[in-house]
């Protein structure tokens, strides 16, 4: 089995691998993220194909003679056309939760494998989109969830798998694309590799 590595510090991604068995080393992206794409589906992929590219030549200029797979992820949150990425702070939460509260958006998280094998590289990219409701809020609610923090590290300042899960209405897709990675989707393509 190649040694597989996951370039991304997030405990819900790491989470998600251990779930589906996948044993993997964590080896987070310090790259500059840039992106001129402004459609959702294109930013997460762009922006998971630079992490993954930062790890894959950091980790191969150490260890050449070894297979790996690198997996690099990005996760968005879109609601009426606006990309919600993690807020800047409490105020940033608030605005966002304002927006996603009564509404549905879109979560959409992109993934780039790059395997290399037998001195050969490979590259996947692609993303999953899930569709999430959630029911009115009143400004107290909205304020108490904020000051819980859980939102101040998530894509569109809330976790599903954390307390804001009592204000889900609805989804549709994958639930664990929500959380940070489709791994049903990942399992499939690392099939094709």
């Amino acid at each position: 089995m190649n040694t597989f590595i996951l370039a991304s510090a997030s405990p819900r991604r790491t989470e998600l691998l251990k779930q589906a068995g996948i044993t993997h080393l964590v080896f987070p992206s310090a790259c500059e993220e840039h992106t001129d794409e402004t459609v959702p589906s294109k930013v997460v992929e762009d922006l998971s194909a630079q992490k993954a590219a930062y790890v894959y030549e950091k980790y191969l200029a150490g260890h050449a003679a070894e297979d790996f797979i690198v997996l690099g992820s990005d996760t968005v949150v879109s609601c009426n056309d606006q990309i919600l990425g993690k807020p800047a702070g409490a105020d940033d939460a608030k605005r966002m939760i304002t927006l996603l509260q009564n509404n549905t958006h879109q979560v959409y998280t992109g993934v780039t494998l790059i395997q290399y094998q037998a001195g050969r590289k490979t590259v996947l990219s692609f993303h999953e989109c899930s569709d999430v409701s959630i029911f009115p809020m009143t400004a107290k609610e909205i304020a108490s969830y904020v000051q819980t923090n859980e939102p101040l590290d998530k894509a569109g300042a809330y976790g599903i798998q954390g307390r804001f899960a009592i204000y889900v209405k609805r989804i549709c897709g994958d639930y664990n694309n929500i959380v940070g990675l489709p791994i049903a989707r990942i399992y499939q393509e690392l099939k094709k590799l």
